[in-house]
């Protein structure tokens, strides 16, 4: 029995495992991309995340302990750099996992794993939620605006959307 004995074994020993989460962080870290299995992907994610987290803090100590574990020292500088900076406003969520397909040969499900590009940063700020809009029997309700309009107003709007010519004609 495997009581009180958390995560997944991937078929390898404790060492290679080890071995195998720092070459895929930091070929993360590397390429920004890489295209692994689901179940890689998920267990490699909050690691990738603590080590961005690490970056953020900038001291001293953080970056031994990064060190400690990213393989290559180019990819910890980058990681303590232009990373940092990019992630600097935003409270988690630095990677996404999009679901690829299949592997051909075993029927493994692939995942691309990617770090948040700078530009989805900038525009997840801009973007906001619109109000939800109800329909009703007679009533067309719009929250936004607190604007009520009963369906026959709202087809005459449509149809002078459709016809430019008739609501020129109407408004001069």
């Amino acid at each position: 029995m495997r009581h009180k004995k958390a995560g997944k074994k991937f078929g390898r020993n404790p060492s290679h495992r080890k071995a195998m989460f720092r070459n895929m962080v930091t070929s993360l870290f590397k390429f920004e991309k890489i295209e692994t299995t689901d179940v890689k992907a998920k267990a490699i994610r909050p690691i990738a995340e603590k080590l961005i987290t690490l970056a953020k803090r900038g001291d001293l100590h953080s970056r031994r302990l990064a060190m400690a574990y990213i393989r290559e020292k180019p990819v910890t500088y980058k990681l303590f750099g232009e990373l940092k900076d990019r992630y600097l406003e935003r409270q988690g969520g630095y990677i996404r996992i999009i679901k690829k397909g299949v592997r051909k040969g075993d029927a493994a499900p692939v995942s691309i794993v990617q770090l948040i590009p700078r530009d989805d940063l900038s525009s997840s700020k801009k973007k906001t939620v619109p109000e939800k809009i109800s329909t009703k029997d007679s009533k067309l309700t719009v929250k936004d605006d607190n604007i009520t309009e009963t369906e026959e107003k709202a087809s005459d709007d449509i149809e002078n959307v459709n016809n430019p010519e008739s609501s020129d004609s109407e408004t001069t």
